[in-house]
């Protein structure tokens, strides 16, 4: 009876069907879009955010063009995935070492410590080492692969001459603990002050003295730099802002060290708050380069001011005050430069250490930043709240597809590629996250393909699509009968003949 029945279908009834089932699909598609709109736009964006684009719609478009660089070379140029060495990287002896020693994992890859390699003849090495023998084994020392090879070649630098680069190398890695690193680094310190004022008072004498005088300064602001994390890791905390206060100073045109993020984890660590806003109004400027430290403390720091006090429910009724306003926008900023980070603030991902390299507004900074911040997240009340509540409703204000931007320059799409070569292979690469469609949409569209296309077939194979079908129909139904037969032979013929009357 099916066969017969489908044989009298015309080809207009499966075109009807195609169409009925495309339209039932096109109003469901509509609906469950415009319901998923509904419940999840953020109360934050739908109450306050909107509002204050729309009035401030003008300076943000000159914002996003400033800080895209204005013009097509300078997007170019910052859209390249750039890797930066990290300004709060470990000691290799007294921590890294230590966590393989425990895990049995490496927590560095090998692109990252050839970078490093790199960095360290870069900084520590020049043209006329070969002038001097403790120097010349140390320009080797710093391209061995082999770290045993690199600290033997230390000791037999230290046995020639003092040399600072030399104690550099044996307190990065022979060093298993803070204690020793700060031992070695001092002495590397008495070293390196003699030879910086021997060669300041020869840099002008031609070209060979200028370049020594700059590998002996940038040797002398390293080793100053790791003294002051030492003292920062051993608690000493004012001591060491004391001491990178100093150093920026005595150095302002060597940027290239950050020190201001370790100044500005050190703040945060003595709770001195308004000294930490008085160093992101002279380096949270739209000329300096960006970082997750830096947005992500501007953050903070509006946060904390409405934090304990704020509620999703009483916002949500009341709208947004001026000061909770300007705390959502900088979240949402921060979260734009870098929407890696509250994942592992709100941990919602676990923390690995961090590597000696970072790519901005990648995985690796993410991490960095949140291994040494997340207390400080904590010890804000409702800081973490806030967070949590807003900082989702940022990739609803970001223009789609992600060729555009909104407050910074577009986000490279390189850098999930350059985050694996930076990042151990047991951690989980976290991706720019994508807007994904509702399950509702996904199903529709689905359920509307597979009824056309089933269409289709039943009209060009009739008989075929019969044969299927009654096939179909049959297993569907197969349980049923069997359920039904067994109800038959245990209730008694009259109950059951009452029953199917009914």
């Amino acid at each position: 009876s099916v066969s017969m029945f489908l044989n009298t279908l015309t080809p207009k009834f499966y075109v009807a069907l195609t169409g009925t089932s495309s339209l039932i699909s096109g109003l469901i598609l509509v609906s469950t879009r415009c319901i998923n709109i509904t419940l999840q736009v953020d109360f934050i964006i739908q109450n306050g955010i909107s509002s204050f684009i729309h009035l401030h719609v003008c300076s943000t478009r000159n914002l996003a063009t400033q800080l895209g660089g204005g013009s097509a070379s300078a997007a170019r140029h910052s859209r390249e995935c750039k890797v930066w060495r990290n300004p709060l990287n470990l000691f290799r002896g007294a921590e890294y070492n230590r966590y393989t020693w425990v895990t049995g994992r490496e927590p560095l890859t090998y692109y990252d410590m050839n970078l490093s390699a790199q960095d360290h003849q870069t900084f520590f090495t020049c043209d006329t080492d070969h002038l001097r023998p403790a120097d010349a084994i140390m320009q080797k020392a710093w391209r061995e692969r082999n770290p045993q090879a690199r600290i033997s070649a230390a000791h037999e630098a230290l046995e020639l001459n003092e040399c600072a680069t030399a104690y550099i190398l044996l307190a990065e890695e022979e060093a298993t603990t803070i204690v020793e690193a700060e031992k070695l680094f001092k002495q590397a310190l008495k070293a390196g002050e003699g030879c910086y004022r021997r060669s300041q008072q020869l840099q002008h004498h031609g070209a060979q003295y200028e370049a020594q005088h700059r590998r002996d300064t940038n040797v002398l602001v390293y080793i100053k730099r790791r003294l002051a994390m030492c003292a920062r890791k051993l608690g000493r905390t004012r001591e060491a802002v004391k001491m990178m206060r100093d150093l920026m100073k005595e150095f302002p045109l060597l940027s290239m060290f950050n020190i201001h993020e370790n100044l500005l984890e050190a703040l945060l660590e003595l709770q001195a708050y308004a000294d930490v806003q008085a160093v992101l109004a002279k380096y949270d400027d739209i000329s300096l380069p960006k970082s997750a430290t830096i947005c992500y403390t501007a953050a903070l720091l509006k946060a904390r001011a409405v934090s304990d006090k704020f509620s999703p429910e009483a916002a949500s009724r009341r709208g947004l005050s001026t000061a909770e306003m300007n705390a959502v926008e900088a979240i949402h900023r921060a979260v734009e430069f870098n929407p890696h980070v509250p994942k592992y603030l709100l941990e919602m991902k676990s923390l690995i250490l961090p590597p000696e390299h970072i790519l901005k507004r990648g995985d690796s900074e993410a991490i960095a930043y949140a291994f040494f911040h997340l207390q400080h997240w904590k010890r804000v009340e409702g800081a973490l709240n806030l967070l949590h509540c807003t900082w989702e409703g940022t990739f609803r204000m970001i223009p789609y597809p992600l060729e555009k931007g909104h407050l910074f320059y577009p986000y490279p799409i390189c850098t999930e590629t350059a985050d694996r070569e930076l990042l151990p292979s047991f951690h989980e690469v976290s991706v720019y996250p994508k807007k994904e469609l509702p399950f509702f949409i996904l199903f529709t569209a689905g359920l509307c393909s597979f009824t056309a296309m089933l269409a289709l077939l039943t009209h060009q194979f009739p008989e075929l699509m019969g044969v299927f079908a009654k096939a179909f129909l049959s297993t569907l139904f197969a349980p049923l009968n069997f359920v039904m037969e067994k109800v038959e032979s245990i209730l008694p013929s009259s109950l059951w003949h009452q029953l199917t009357r009914i």
